[in-house]
């Protein structure tokens, strides 16, 4: 069952040593909570090979750029809803 619905989305590629074509899917957008309630979230989910991993946590390799980009790509959503 479907319980996020994205309104705006970036996708950034992942650094190594991800496997080539990872990427970092960051959205804004709408999520079923408890209680059938839905709030406006920011949602950082990782894709591989086109597809979304929904239950596999963002890891940002240490020493890359990965979490500032994702960082700005929020930034970038936030100001966007405004």
């Amino acid at each position: 069952m479907r319980t996020f619905y994205p309104r705006n989305a970036i996708r950034i590629a992942a650094s190594e040593p991800h496997p080539k074509g990872t990427e970092y899917k960051v959205s804004i957008g709408d999520e079923e909570w408890e209680g059938g309630i839905f709030h406006s979230v920011i949602k950082v989910q990782m894709v591989y090979d086109g597809k979304v991993a929904g239950r596999k946590s963002p890891s940002y390799p240490v020493g890359t750029n990965d979490y500032k980009r994702v960082s700005d790509a929020i930034r970038l959503l936030m100001e966007d809803n405004k």
